[in-house]
């Protein structure tokens, strides 16, 4: 027959086990995000650094996906031919707060083969508000023109509820698909336009900086922290504290 004392023991034994679980996985969870905090101030000191760097010469642009991330923000100039009939329109993109798209158009580098070519995210425009569908009036160049830019990943991916991207204005961009519907040899990267020498194509190019959220790392270990906290003083005040004070009163 189990008495009292032996339940009351193992019902101490299961909270004080309880609690170690809490208390640890807390614990690290915090631990976790803090670490995740300080590899996104890394990244933050690696795009300062990138942006400081001198241009990377048009030449030696990644030719893999594993060289393009160590060229990312680096600052590059550009010669070559727009392709223009592959332009396309990137939705539900935002430039201070207002809904456009961004302008994406291959750029035929110059000095390479006929095929080979980068993708370049040229700036933003506001889309009709009357009708969605309709493309905006654009300028671009006809024969050789230079830009100056840095280097990024492909246009950020936003939720797609539609099936296969085709046509000109599109929710994103797959560079693999692309390629193969161009039938460009695209580079495994994209340029960013910066400059505004060519303001009469009408786009905007205030581009948001590249968002390393270090602040909300640092809250979501604070509030696990804090948990890690509470169950300890709980588990203290309830099982320790308390029932000394009660035999004692």
């Amino acid at each position: 027959m189990t008495t009292p004392s032996a339940v009351s023991s193992r019902r101490a034994l299961i909270v004080l086990l309880a609690t170690l679980a809490g208390v640890g996985v807390t614990g690290r969870l915090g631990v976790w995000q803090l670490s995740r905090a300080s590899q996104k101030e890394a990244l933050q000191q690696a795009l300062v650094e990138r942006a400081t760097m001198p241009e990377i010469a048009a030449s030696t642009l990644a030719r893999s996906a594993s060289d393009a991330d160590a060229q990312r923000y680096r600052r590059v100039h550009l010669r070559g031919l727009w392709v223009t009939d592959a332009t396309v329109f990137l939705d539900n993109r935002q430039m201070n707060g207002r809904p456009g798209f961004y302008v994406v158009t291959p750029l035929r580098l110059a000095g390479t083969r006929a095929s080979e070519a980068v993708l370049v995210q040229r700036g933003w425009v506001p889309r009709n508000p009357l009708d969605r569908t309709r493309l905006p009036a654009l300028t671009t160049p006809v024969g050789e023109v230079e830009i100056a830019g840095h280097i990024a990943p492909p246009p950020a991916r936003l939720y797609d509820f539609g099936g296969v991207a085709s046509g000109p204005i599109r929710q994103n961009l797959n560079l693999g698909a692309f390629a193969g519907e161009t039938g460009l040899s695209l580079l495994p990267l994209s340029v960013v336009q910066d400059d505004t020498n060519d303001a009469k194509d009408g786009l905007l190019r205030q581009w948001p900086r590249p968002a390393v959220d270090i602040y909300k790392h640092h809250g979501y270990a604070f509030q696990w922290f804090a948990l890690c906290a509470l169950m300890a003083g709980l588990y203290v005040w309830f099982q320790l504290i308390r029932p000394r004070r009660s035999r004692h009163a």
